[in-house]
């Protein structure tokens, strides 16, 4: 990965353009950063992802961090990325 970015599952979108993000207010980032999230912050996140050759190129995103008000099984998060208007891509994109 070009640059450090914190871990998602873009599986756990609770709306088009928003995911999960985090239990706790801490998560680690690719490059092994302790990153304490706050409402409002800036976040780069990825999704690990292979191309149709099978060579890794990562599902990528960027947005800002939300206090989880959702309820049932997205309640487990404390914390949502809303992404941005570029919305996710592979990072080959670039």
């Amino acid at each position: 990965m070009k640059e450090a970015r914190i871990y998602v599952d873009f599986n756990e979108l609770v709306e088009r353009d928003l995911v999960l993000l985090s239990k706790t207010d801490f998560k680690e980032d690719s490059s092994g950063n302790l990153i304490e999230l706050k409402e409002g912050m800036f976040v780069k996140i990825y999704s690990p992802d292979l191309n149709d050759k099978g060579e890794e190129d990562n599902l990528i995103a960027e947005g800002i961090v939300e206090l989880n008000t959702y309820k049932g099984w997205a309640s487990v998060c404390k914390w949502n990325c809303r992404i941005n208007k570029k919305g996710v891509y592979n990072e080959s994109e670039i």
